[in-house]
């Protein structure tokens, strides 16, 4: 699959786990093709693309742990 890249139409929103004002301050936009990461306090800087497969990926080890550096 091709990367997600094109982010332009994008409709993004702050992740519910975000800190309000923070240092960890996160959003999200869905597109057709898949999902983007953004650090809010930047929001045009770098953005991480996941194609759809990659996304339900990602979103699995997410709630299961697989990021958690405990």
């Amino acid at each position: 699959m091709e990367p997600v890249t094109d982010f332009s139409r994008a409709t993004w929103r702050k992740s519910s786990r975000s800190s309000a004002g923070g240092p960890d301050c996160v959003e999200i936009a869905v597109v057709p093709v898949g999902a983007g990461v953004r650090d809010s306090k930047n929001p045009s800087g770098p953005v991480l693309g996941f194609d759809g497969p990659a996304w339900n990926s990602f979103l699995g080890m997410t709630k299961h742990g697989g990021f958690d550096l405990n």
